[in-house]
């Protein structure tokens, strides 16, 4: 099995990448520097030469902030480009598995969303990857998209590398403590989108939609800042624990709004798909501070 892997530099798709070999699937790596998914014919040249037979999608303007100010290349790349995607891959009869995020979601409910709770992006961010979901549903009924939320990996700039940084310098950190969320792991979201690769290679088919991925165990980035500093210290990446102290997200303003509440109820995916599997936060957590503290894979 042939895959076609957008963003191959990015969090998930370097996990893909060192996954794959281990369910036996060949990846074609693009990333910005040998494809633009703005070009729809750099894409169909690309899958002329390699004839990739499933695409999956980790390609993303993902800067949240900066997306307020530079809304052109944010839609060009999360909606246009997605849909770009799916377009190819219906030419060719194939399918697209593509990543959203819990942003598309007001973050104003006090209760988990659901597949099918009403989309309120809050932001440029969250607009433009809605537009993407729609896009790439709207373009390839053989489409199936994984909203996640929080993702953390082992490559990459992200909130836990940062955390880890910051308690090397400082001996205490001020952090968000009213904003609730699930943090997930870069591997699983890999994991899953391999799996699913699986299945369809075996079957020929999906259970097509938008499905609610994140892992299990909600939590504020307090707390979530407070567990990396203490498996940091634990894995000897820090030497002291630094204290952590929670702030309100008013005390902290930026140039995007930041969903309050974006918990999501994946019970969805684990009906449909129950030998997959959703794994906690924390065992993402551990395997990623092990990996970095050089006991892991």
């Amino acid at each position: 099995m042939r895959i076609l892997l957008t963003g191959c530099d990015g969090q998930v798709g370097c996990e893909i990448c060192r996954k794959a070999p281990d369910y036996g699937f060949d990846v074609i790596p693009t990333d910005i520097g040998n494809l633009d998914i703005t070009d729809i014919d750099a894409i169909r040249r690309l899958q002329d030469e390699h004839q990739a037979e499933i695409f999956i999608n980790s390609a993303a303007y993902t800067a949240v902030d900066e997306a307020e100010s530079d809304q052109q290349l944010a839609h060009e790349i999360n909606a246009l480009g997605a849909q770009n995607l799916a377009t190819v891959a219906r030419e060719c009869n194939l399918p697209i598995l593509h990543i959203s995020t819990d942003y598309i979601f007001s973050g104003k409910a006090s209760t988990p969303y659901k597949d099918d709770s009403e989309p309120d992006p809050q932001g440029v961010y969250g607009q433009t990857k809605l537009a993407g979901e729609q896009l790439v549903a709207e373009t390839n009924s053989k489409h199936l998209t994984l909203r996640t939320s929080w993702v953390f990996g082992i490559d990459g700039q992200n909130f836990v590398k940062t955390m880890l940084r910051l308690g090397i310098e400082n001996e205490e950190i001020n952090v968000v403590a009213d904003q609730f969320g699930s943090p997930t792991f870069a591997g699983h979201i890999a994991t899953a989108l391999l799996q699913l690769t699986k299945r369809y290679q075996q079957n020929g088919d999906l259970p097509w939609g938008n499905y609610n991925f994140c892992d299990a165990g909600t939590t504020t980035w307090h707390m979530f800042a407070t567990k990396i500093t203490q498996m940091g210290l634990e894995y000897g990446l820090l030497t002291k624990l630094p204290v952590v102290h929670p702030i309100r997200t008013e005390d902290y303003p930026t140039p995007a709004t930041r969903p309050l509440y974006s918990v999501m109820d994946c019970s969805l995916f684990h009906q449909t798909f129950p030998d997959i599997g959703i794994s906690s936060w924390e065992s993402g957590l551990r395997e990623m501070i092990g990996v970095l503290a050089g006991e892991g894979k």
